[in-house]
């Protein structure tokens, strides 16, 4: 599959899902990755979204196999409230170790995404601000969509951007990075320069005009929006021995239908077929 995407000029592919570090064989599969060129003769950007608890062991063969960066899942940098949350006792030292080991691989910047929840985690905004600015990383803060299992989500739950940026600016002020308009994330700096901040708010400021991306499952299926209502077979496709030139025919007829918005917080909004459990991650 990303050998046929890749070869259709995508630049980027993101491995995600589960966690990607405990899969037998990581390491060999991003080698091969690396392998891939566009028509252009490009290489693929590669990353890896992981939790981090292997990431120290992990940074450096997946280095040498052609990873470019790392994206770490953090919900808290205390690490107290970092243990409640994960389960995991003393798991953020781990973490930690796991971020530096892959800033002295070379995967750097390393990014850090924080789904931030009312009444769970937003006290730490601003601590994460700090760690921003003291460990290097580049903190990216996402609002909580409704795409959980238990179908849970209010907007009364969501901590929006503006928000973010308010508690923010009661520690130190923010200054807009400019950004390309394909990118998900708002980014900004604190007005010395010192630490990165992106926020991804895809309920209070939708970026779905610019959104070019898609996501393939883990059961092989492509979904051109996360909240997307139901998903495209490319796996049945290859499994009846489909030739490269028919999956790009299914790939660019699937892309050119890729919905236009998601419409989170309508009335007519209808919740994704399949909960991001089901899709991968």
């Amino acid at each position: 599959m990303a050998r046929v995407l890749v070869s259709l000029g995508i630049t980027k592919i993101r491995i995600t899902g589960g966690e990607p570090l405990l899969r037998r064989g990581v390491v060999e599969f991003v080698r091969e990755l690396a392998r891939l060129r566009t028509p252009a003769g490009e290489k693929p950007d590669l990353t890896i979204t992981t939790n981090g608890h292997l990431l120290a062991d992990l940074a450096k063969p997946l280095k040498d196999a052609g990873l470019n960066r790392v994206t770490v899942s953090m919900d808290a940098v205390d690490p107290d409230t970092f243990a409640r949350i994960t389960r995991v006792p003393g798991g953020f030292d781990h973490v930690l170790a796991g971020m530096r080991a892959a800033r002295d691989a070379g995967l750097w910047p390393v990014k850090v995404n924080c789904v931030l929840m009312r009444g769970f985690n937003e006290d730490q905004i601003v601590p994460f601000g700090k760690f921003a600015r003291e460990e290097g990383v580049i903190v990216r803060f996402i609002e909580f969509m409704p795409l959980e299992e238990d179908r849970v989500w209010s907007p009364e739950v969501v901590v929006t951007l503006d928000e973010i940026l308010n508690r923010m600016a009661g520690y130190r002020p923010l200054v807009e990075i400019p950004h390309q308009r394909s990118e998900t994330a708002r980014r900004y700096r604190f007005d010395d320069g010192i630490g990165e901040i992106g926020i991804i708010a895809p309920v209070s400021h939708p970026f779905c005009g610019h959104c070019s991306r898609i996501r393939i499952t883990s059961d092989g299926k492509i979904r051109t929006c996360l909240f997307s209502v139901w998903d495209h077979d490319l796996h049945e496709l290859m499994r009846r021995g489909a030739s490269d030139d028919e999956l790009v025919s299914f790939i660019r007829n699937v892309v050119s239908r890729k919905e236009a918005r998601h419409h989170i917080g309508e009335p007519d909004f209808v919740p994704a077929s399949r909960t991001m459990v089901h899709i991968g991650g």
